[in-house]
């Protein structure tokens, strides 16, 4: 079962990370000044998640794929770890696909 892990960083700011049921991340996102932002940027990853149209597949300067997830706006929701192949990019993105929308958040910003 994927599930949000909620965070607040040393500087205050708030980020996320969806995990797959092996506890893998699947997704971190950007900070957020506020815990508001940073929970309707989970809300934003639920809607957008089933959308293959929302992934930008990527390939870093060192060879490695990666992934961007977007809202409908454009504007970048997350972004993967790097992948050595793009199969298991794409293992990973149905595991979001599949995962997002039913995740529980488990808060531990305090």
């Amino acid at each position: 079962m994927a599930k949000f892990q909620l965070k607040k960083a040393a500087n205050g700011e708030f980020h996320f990370t969806l995990l797959g049921s092996d506890d893998q991340s699947l997704l971190q996102s950007e900070m957020y000044k506020t815990r508001a932002s940073a929970e309707n940027g989970i809300e934003s990853v639920k809607k957008n998640a089933a959308d293959d149209g929302r992934y930008d597949r990527k390939k870093a300067t060192n060879g490695k794929d990666y992934y961007v997830l977007k809202a409908g706006n454009g504007q970048v929701i997350g972004q993967s770890k790097m992948f050595d192949n793009a199969g298991a990019m794409d293992a990973a993105i149905a595991a979001v696909k599949s995962g997002a929308a039913s995740a529980a958040v488990d808060d531990q910003a305090g």
